[in-house]
């Protein structure tokens, strides 16, 4: 079983998803068999370190109260991330604490609300593409545009095209550590990306990609013996 914990900052109305974008996703993920799945948010469920500890994969949506998440908090999780847990960085997550630590950038964009956007599929044998359709048309999403301050990623995925012209790099992977992330960018509170179904087999896709393969006990350099007589 993974055991999964989807954490939503959870401070502000989420229109679009009755109970929180937390307790929707964690309705769509509850369909699967091999999935454990809990919640945390940032004031009204905080993520204590047992919780932590018993977590395989983790998400991350936040997007007006990143200063308000404990540098102690974010520190455990980078530590847990490169001991091999899986993270899911959502939407305007880009600027949360926890991906700019990981990925070592600002995370900026340009933006703007309320555009189509139209995601395309550029690397269809990737394990998160498994069974998605080649390009999934999202009626209103708000537009994240490039340049996207991010290092070159392991795998760029999705990108997206919106109709007022810009693109976007909407689904890329890293891997730090022993730990593999994807951050994907649709999932404005007041739209709906997470209602549609391609979207759905897309989330379910990445909770096992980023699912650990090798979690490791703790992070060491050991002082280690010749192996040549």
């Amino acid at each position: 079983m993974i055991r999964v914990t989807i954490w939503n900052e959870f401070t502000h109305d989420q229109p679009a998803y009755e109970g929180g974008i937390h307790g929707y996703l964690k309705s769509v993920l509850d369909t699967e068999e091999d999935m454990v799945v809990k919640t945390a948010t940032l004031r009204t469920e905080p993520m204590t370190d047992a919780l932590l500890n018993e977590t395989d994969v983790l998400f991350w949506w936040g997007h007006a109260s990143h200063h308000e998440v404990p540098d102690e908090l974010v520190e455990k999780i980078h530590d847990r991330v490169l001991r091999g847990m899986g993270l899911i960085v959502l939407h305007s997550g880009h600027h949360s604490k926890i991906f700019r630590k990981l990925v070592g950038t600002s995370g900026n964009l340009s933006w703007m609300d309320g555009a189509k956007e139209r995601l395309w599929c550029v690397r269809p044998s990737h394990p998160i593409a498994a069974g998605v359709a080649p390009s999934i048309e999202l009626p209103c999403e708000e537009m994240y545009g490039e340049p996207f301050d991010i290092p070159q990623p392991d795998d760029l995925i999705y990108v997206g095209w919106f109709n007022s012209g810009h693109v976007f790099r909407s689904g890329i992977t890293y891997h730090r550590g022993h730990g593999k992330i994807f951050y994907f960018q649709p999932g404005h509170e007041t739209d709906a990306a997470y209602k549609n179904p391609e979207v759905q087999k897309i989330i379910k896709n990445a909770v096992r990609w980023t699912a650990p393969t090798n979690m490791i006990d703790a992070l060491s350099c050991p002082n280690v013996s010749s192996l040549e007589g």
